[in-house]
């Protein structure tokens, strides 16, 4: 009897894996940075205030990690697999925004509050925490899914679509956000988030029977037997010096885009003049840069290498957009807008070579914990940066009102991320000169030749 192919060696269906998965992490960053936007609005209309924002926006990481839970969620993958671990990680996200829209939308006494926090705040933010553990888990596990179908094959091309393809998410929700809640609410968004993810949820577990056939496969039985993890394993990543350069690399990094996106809204408005309606759009432009080049970095990486090479050339990009945004006579609104064409540019160069890198440096049992353990120390970043930036903005950086809008300067803000940017570089450069002593092998190509 004819020995059946194997799944990953069919083109059309691995590409049709990671086109299933990609649209439920498309939903996830579509959810992730809805409210982005609407920092303002929120302000006028639910009468938050620019610390009451940090707080929601740091709260996506805050179970993450005071709870743990990204690390307990990577464990898990490696212990009991993608399937189970990605639809736990699916119903969160959905029960998430679900706790995240009552927040926004029931009403509560005047005054009444939880644990020092506006009562509506604090429920939203609660919601947006539990989301948070959702997205980031089913981040892990997506990445491993295309570590398991890609692996000696497209690996940088496939992981940068499914970012190219997150990044839809984060573009359309930066471009319809402001609209659609000026047109019908402030949660109106949340609420279209809520269906996207719903129907994300439903993909993964379409996925999850492909997943299953691949796993009753004979070849694929054998390369299990040589993924099992162990809790001795976790030792051997945190002793890995390119784990800690990878991870410092990771939230040095984000901390300069994800958080300095939530609040750049409102900056390209108070400091370039920018309309509002347009606002959000122009913010959406590095998602915009990632979907289209970050599969082309992919490529390149794929074929040609220079992995460590290229993480190092987005920080330096980084520190250029940053530090030309915290200069406070540089006001030009096409100024504005090509830097963030650039910020798109750095966007794609590093993820598209980091996160094939945990691969190269990791073998598959450790991949799910390694992951878990990078996210871990990047939610740190994105959960401290958001408050950092909330603070020094209320106490510090509030130059006059309109109407009942606060009107900011944000040449500290920007200072301070301009000083993160600058760290990234120098721990990118670092990782260099790992690579050469370890023999990592993240300048290789990442197509291995048979």
């Amino acid at each position: 009897m004819k020995k059946q192919e194997n799944l990953r060696n069919s083109v059309a269906v691995r590409w049709s894996a990671l086109g299933i998965v990609s649209f439920t992490m498309m939903a996830a960053y579509f959810v992730n940075d809805i409210m982005a936007p609407l920092k303002s609005m929120l302000e006028a209309n639910l009468g938050w205030t620019s610390i009451d924002f940090g707080f929601f926006t740091g709260a996506y990481s805050f179970l993450n990690v005071f709870l743990l839970m990204l690390i307990w969620g990577g464990l898990m993958l490696d212990k009991f697999g993608i399937r189970l671990t990605g639809k736990l990680a699916t119903i969160l996200m959905v029960v998430g925004v679900s706790l995240q829209y009552y927040g926004m939308t029931a009403h509560f006494s005047e005054g009444a509050m939880i644990i020092g926090h506006k009562a509506g705040v604090f429920i939203a933010a609660a919601g947006y925490s539990i989301f948070g553990v959702g997205a980031e888990v089913a981040g892990i596990t997506v990445t491993k899914i295309i570590a398991k179908w890609f692996r000696g094959k497209e690996l940088g091309t496939a992981m940068g679509i499914q970012v190219a393809l997150a990044r839809i998410g984060s573009q359309a929700a930066y471009s319809v956000a402001i609209p659609v809640a000026k047109h019908f609410s402030v949660s109106t968004p949340v609420v279209i988030g809520g269906g996207l993810l719903m129907v994300g949820m439903l993909a993964f577990f379409i996925y999850s029977v492909m997943d299953k056939r691949l796993d009753r496969q004979d070849d694929y039985e054998e390369e299990k037997e040589e993924s099992q993890f162990s809790f001795k394993d976790v030792k051997e990543i945190l002793v890995n010096p390119g784990f800690w350069l990878i991870a410092l690399l990771c939230v040095l990094f984000y901390s300069c885009v994800f958080p300095f996106q939530k609040f750049a809204s409102e900056l390209m408005t108070n400091k370039y003049g920018i309309s509002d309606d347009l606002a959000g759009t122009f913010v959406g432009l590095p998602a915009l840069g990632a979907l289209i080049l970050t599969p082309v970095f992919g490529n390149v990486l794929d074929r040609k290498g220079k992995g460590a090479s290229i993480m190092m050339l987005g920080a330096a990009m980084l520190i250029f957009v940053h530090f030309l945004y915290s200069l406070p006579w540089v006001t030009h609104w096409f100024v504005a807008i090509f830097l963030m064409l650039v910020l798109g540019i750095a966007f794609s160069l590093v993820p598209s070579a980091m996160w094939p890198s945990v691969a190269k440096i990791f073998p598959t049992r450790q991949l799910g914990t390694a992951y878990a353990l990078i996210f871990f120390i990047q939610n740190i970043g994105l959960w401290g940066v958001p408050n950092l930036i909330g603070w020094i903005l209320d106490k510090y950086c509030v130059i006059g009102h309109t109407g009942e809008n606060n009107l900011y300067d944000y040449t500290v803000p920007m200072v301070v991320f301009t000083g993160f940017a600058t760290l990234s570089l120098i721990v990118a450069y670092l990782l260099k000169v790992a690579d050469k002593r370890y023999g990592y092998g993240l300048e290789k190509p990442n197509i291995v030749k048979v």
